[in-house]
């Protein structure tokens, strides 16, 4: 079976072994993703809704380089900091999966890799034509 990675060049990837997404079969998973600027770090720190649109264009971007997009997306995990703050969270990714909503999840946790990464979100897509 064909495998295809997508590399986002982040640190990250290196350091701790992994790559932005996997194409394996039609399916394709994309890691946990935090907003993070051209630099590398932090975008919008204390912004909820920003930081949760931020990290969804990069994982729409990672779909993209395999010729997909946000519709085929079937999943999302998303991991919070502050669940009072599910709204801001909960609007970014409304607006961004309108016409495509996939199943989703917001699940609190203690802490991200940085202390000012709020939501860092996880995509499930299929490549129906795969």
């Amino acid at each position: 079976m064909k495998v295809q990675r997508v590399f986002s060049g982040t640190s990250w990837e290196k350091s701790v072994g992994y790559c932005r997404a996997i194409w394996i079969g039609n399916s394709i998973a994309v890691s946990g993703t935090v907003a993070v600027d051209e630099e590398g770090k932090p975008f919008a720190p204390g912004d909820a809704y920003l930081q949760a649109k931020k990290s969804l264009e990069i994982i729409e971007k990672a779909l993209i380089s395999f010729g997909l997009s946000r519709k085929d997306v079937i999943r999302t995990r998303m991991f919070v900091t502050d669940i009072s703050k599910w709204e801001d969270f909960g609007r970014a990714h409304g607006e961004f999966f309108a016409d495509h909503p996939p199943a989703t999840s917001m699940l609190e946790v203690k802490a991200l890799i940085h202390p000012d990464f709020l939501i860092e979100i996880e995509a499930d897509a299929l490549c129906p034509e795969a």
